[in-house]
């Protein structure tokens, strides 16, 4: 909390933690344990109004942008990460469009999207092209008023349950990443499917899917921006959600470390604390330390995301990898200071420990990371 210094951040912080205390906590073990999309909290999500905080006012959102949706993501991560990718998936669907829609497309869409009436997903990774986008197979051919669209994509964040997805696909796969172009493709449409719910180390709760596009017909108004564009929108996109991950990131280590804090004060071993031992006490001052260092430069990112600095590329992969490492090294800690409790599923520290994996991987791997931020400095 000290980090916040807007009086209104803090009353939106205090509100939300104490409904992820009183009805997310509670479920997060079962949401993990059933792999079950937890549509109780997306409920309480939406009538709270979180699913809007990325859609500007004008489109029938909160207009409170990254930093908002940062704060809702990590307050809801610190218990659950599988429900706080309810709140960031819903941003990062709805990002392309914001990003290179029509004012009609705007208009059409956002309300539906911060309302809740529909879940909206990001589909850009296929089986053959993960961090190589250029390697997209999913192919959309113009034909009159219509595209038709063929491929798969994998690994699709919340892809199962979505309405919407803002799908990618090569217009002119002759040009590489410049033949890329950018759809709205409502789930119901004829031709597409969702071929496999996959089975997950972590995040158990968000359903990571396979679709499956077979000459699915998309209207011509359903093209975002320009044809050859999908890339650029793409990219744009993950710069604005990827200090949301690291938020996410932040959130699993620091209810990590709440609940190793808690532990070190009542286990009782050598007829004291185990706190009182420099061994564990060291561990959670290192913990702690990195935990805030990682919390710093993602709220940092964020503001320069709503401000639409220049700097946001670098800053924006640093804050996700600085705060994706943190996290996984901080549960890890977390369990090991836990010790035997802390392997058993009876307590959460190996769900948080599972579950922050994954933030080292998505929204671009961590590797990847390196590579945007020493292409940056390089310029």
């Amino acid at each position: 909390m000290y980090l916040l210094h807007d009086e209104d951040q803090r009353m939106f912080v205090n509100q939300l933690r104490k409904m992820v205390d009183e009805k997310v906590a509670p479920r997060a073990a079962e949401i993990d344990e059933k792999e079950e999309f937890p549509w109780d909290l997306k409920k309480i999500f939406q009538d709270m109004g979180l699913l809007g905080l990325s859609v500007p006012e004008q489109y029938g959102g909160t207009d409170q942008g990254h930093m908002y949706t940062c704060l809702a993501v990590e307050e809801i991560a610190r218990a659950c990460v599988s429900s706080s990718l309810i709140v960031q998936g819903q941003a990062l669907g709805w990002e392309p469009i914001l990003i290179g829609g029509s004012e009609t497309q705007k208009q059409k869409y956002g309300p539906m999207v911060s309302s809740g009436e529909v879940l909206i997903s990001y589909g850009l990774t296929e089986p053959g092209a993960g961090s190589d986008s250029g390697a997209m197979t999913t192919r959309a051919l113009k034909k009159g008023d219509r595209y038709i669209l063929n491929g798969v994509k994998c690994f699709i964040t919340n892809g199962p349950v979505a309405d919407l997805i803002t799908t990618f696909a090569m217009t002119d796969a002759s040009k590489g990443v410049k033949g890329i172009s950018a759809f709205i493709v409502p789930t119901n449409s004829p031709g597409f499917s969702v071929a496999k719910w996959e089975k997950k180390m972590g995040i158990k709760g968000s359903p990571t899917g396979e679709l499956v596009f077979e000459d699915v017909k998309i209207p011509e108004e359903n093209l975002i921006g320009e044809e050859g564009k999908g890339f650029v929108y793409a990219m744009k996109t993950l710069d604005t959600s990827r200090p949301v991950i690291g938020a996410q990131a932040c959130g699993v280590a620091r209810g990590a470390l709440e609940l190793a804090i808690k532990y070190a004060k009542e286990r009782v071993q050598f007829g004291k604390p185990i706190g009182a031992f420099q061994g564990i006490s060291w561990m959670l001052a290192d913990m702690a330390a990195e935990l805030d260092a990682a919390r710093s430069l993602v709220y940092q990112a964020a503001q320069l995301i709503d401000a639409d600095d220049s700097n946001k590329s670098y800053l924006s992969a640093a804050s996700k990898l600085v705060a994706s490492n943190a996290a996984m090294k901080i549960t890890t800690d977390a369990l090991q200071i836990a010790g035997g409790y802390g392997y058993m599923r009876e307590y959460p520290f190996e769900r948080m420990m599972r579950d922050a994996k994954i933030t080292q991987i998505y929204e671009g791997t961590n590797q990847i990371m390196k590579l945007i931020i020493s292409r940056e400095i390089l310029k």
